[in-house]
């Protein structure tokens, strides 16, 4: 009976994965290679989810559900696009200095909703640029095409430039030439970005610059030891659904005598207990439901399914500890989580499948719900967007948790190498010499 209720969750897991793996094909643009923000009717492309569907495609090679040649034409389409569209400081340019637009339109790659040039969205991209390229790896035109863009993506992205003659990076820039007030100092998902400024070929920043940014870690003791927070459950998980951090440790790890992969474990049993507290008294909260991150939500004073006013905060990065919870929860975290927590996520999966099986869309999670909020059954409020950010972090963790495909792939770019050397990383794979550029075989991937 054991065997037989593990093999229906990892069939219920298998399924999961390939409907947002779906996302990427669905809502991509068959000219500009660019991936849909969400799926949403119009809504522009996001950089971010870009990069995400560039890590994605060679897991749907080695799980069958793409062909090794298809995967090659998305992803040298999406390259030479984003490669010879316009590089300027004009307002509808698609980026400039090797940076790109947060959102962009769909065909022509035009900067869209007036969005700001974006550090740390176009080091996700440049992250799906990269895994690609690793994965790529065959003699033949069109391989050999994927990582000559690829090195030329990553080679213009002026790192230099985004500090503004200051000690951390900005977290963008305006047309016509206006940097945005404020950078990256403190734990974040920048984490990613550092690591690929630090050991970019061309612009690359120095070690000082990454110590500034871990000066402003804010640190906090749970259950007598060091923890460094972040309340939004995404800041954690971003950069490791890329970075292999296991047994990884940079001089502020190291001196607390941990690591950030343990770190993450730690805040997720910090979402759960406070999932298991529920100190705002909220509907479905417990051992099994829980997850805050930054997610969409009605925004406003709304009545709750108990007769309570809550106020509503919209789009806002919850989290926890000391961040803010209104009910509003988001359905990926789970699978998200598999990595660090399996037996955790894998129970979650269970309860929510049974006490809220009007949740998926087209078999993918959205981007949040609301169980205290009227809304006709148990799941509440339930976002209408499903997100190509959340669908991507889906795939590739849960592909970490079966195969560590793309951990293995990051592994061995030289780049990724010398990053996280830079920064001061040492121990776990980086000690143990791991990593060497190439295709892993299907054989590698696990169930």
């Amino acid at each position: 009976m054991q065997q037989r209720s593990e093999n229906t969750e990892r069939f219920q897991i298998d399924r999961l994965q390939q409907a947002a793996f779906g996302y990427f094909l669905e809502h991509s643009d068959p000219v500009t290679g660019l991936i849909a923000d969400t799926a949403l009717a119009g809504a522009p492309a996001s950089i971010a989810a870009t990069g995400f569907g560039l890590s994605c495609y060679p897991i749907g090679v080695e799980r069958g559900w793409l062909s090794r040649g298809d995967a090659a034409r998305r992803v040298v389409a999406t390259l030479r696009f984003l490669a010879q569209s316009p590089q300027s400081r004009h307002r509808q340019a698609t980026g400039y200095r090797g940076f790109y637009y947060h959102f962009l339109d769909m065909r022509n790659g035009e900067r869209a909703w007036q969005s700001e040039l974006s550090t740390v969205d176009t080091a996700l991209l440049i992250a799906g640029v990269l895994t690609a390229s690793a994965y790529f790896c065959r003699d033949d035109a069109v391989e050999g095409e994927i990582r000559a863009l690829a090195d030329r993506l990553y080679a213009r992205v002026d790192w230099r430039w985004a500090l503004n003659r200051g000690d951390t990076l900005t977290m963008g820039w305006r047309p016509p030439g206006r940097f945005l007030k404020h950078r990256w100092r403190g734990y974040s998902e920048a984490l990613l970005l550092y690591m690929l400024a630090l050991g970019a070929p061309e612009h690359a920043i120095e070690p000082e610059h990454y110590a500034a940014y871990a000066e402003g870690h804010d640190w906090i003791p749970v259950e007598g030891r060091p923890h460094l927070h972040a309340a939004p459950l995404f800041i954690h998980l971003f950069p490791q659904a890329w970075l292999d951090l296991r047994g990884l440790a940079d001089r502020p790890m190291r001196e607390r005598g941990t690591d950030y992969f343990e770190n993450t474990r730690r805040a997720i049993q910090l979402q759960r207990d406070h999932a298991r507290s529920n100190p705002g008294h909220f509907a479905g909260y417990g051992e099994h439901l829980w997850g805050l991150s930054a997610c969409h939500a009605p925004r406003g004073r709304l009545r709750l399914r108990d007769g309570r006013q809550q106020r509503l905060f919209g789009y806002v990065n919850r989290g926890a500890p000391y961040g803010p919870d209104d009910g509003t929860l988001v359905p990926w975290a789970p699978l998200a989580c598999l990595p660090f927590e399996p037996e955790a996520a894998q129970a979650s999966l269970v309860h929510m499948a049974k006490s809220y099986p009007e949740l998926l869309n087209e078999g993918r999670f959205p981007g949040g719900f609301n169980p205290s909020l009227d809304g006709g059954g148990p799941e509440g409020w339930i976002d209408a967007r499903v997100v190509g950010l959340d669908q991507g972090l889906v795939v590739m963790m849960i592909e970490n948790w079966r195969s560590g495909l793309v951990w293995t792939l990051m592994r061995g770019i030289p780049a990724i190498r010398l990053g996280l050397q830079r920064a001061g990383f040492d121990d776990g794979w980086l000690r143990q010499g791991e990593g060497a550029r190439g295709n892993p075989p299907a054989s590698s991937a696990k169930g």
